[in-house]
């Protein structure tokens, strides 16, 4: 069931500010994708379970992930009712490397259409949702899609 708006699907990025968890500063969300790069986005909320469990699936199989494929990974904190301090620290307390970013007020979430968590979206070299992911998944289809737009056939899940 795909709860995201198909219509960004190859559409460019939208500039929409969200937060970055570490230092508070507001930052456009088409900035912060690296270009010429395929990005790996997860959607989520510290109140939902789901989200949770597959933002710490991909953390732990994230360093395996990018020996196979060359990528960046960003989580957002999607509808966020509690502060950014807080999702720092419990981003700290899970020992993610990763960058994290808050959405308080759901700014980027309604751009998108979004209606439901986790979502993973991946973008390509070129700045484009091509893939799109609603509810938990262990792993298996977001990295068995990141591997195919990254040009890997072998993947080690």
């Amino acid at each position: 069931m795909l709860l995201l708006s198909v219509k960004f699907f190859g559409q460019q990025l939208p500039a929409v500010l969200i937060k970055d968890a570490t230092t508070g500063r507001k930052v456009a969300f088409n900035e912060i994708v690296g270009k010429g790069k395929v990005t790996l986005v997860t959607f989520w909320g510290t109140w939902c379970a789901h989200g949770k469990k597959e933002v710490r699936t991909i953390a732990s199989k994230l360093l395996d992930w990018q020996k196979q494929a060359d990528f960046n990974f960003i989580a957002i904190a999607a509808h966020e009712q509690q502060s950014e301090r807080f999702v720092r620290i419990y981003a700290d307390q899970q020992g993610w490397k990763f960058p994290c970013y808050t959405d308080v007020n759901a700014d980027l979430g309604n751009t998108f259409d979004l209606r439901a968590l986790p979502l993973t979206l991946i973008i390509d070299q070129n700045g484009k949702v091509i893939f799109s992911h609603t509810g938990y998944d262990n792993g298996k289809e977001i990295v068995s899609a990141l591997m195919r737009i990254c040009g890997h056939s072998n993947v080690k899940r």
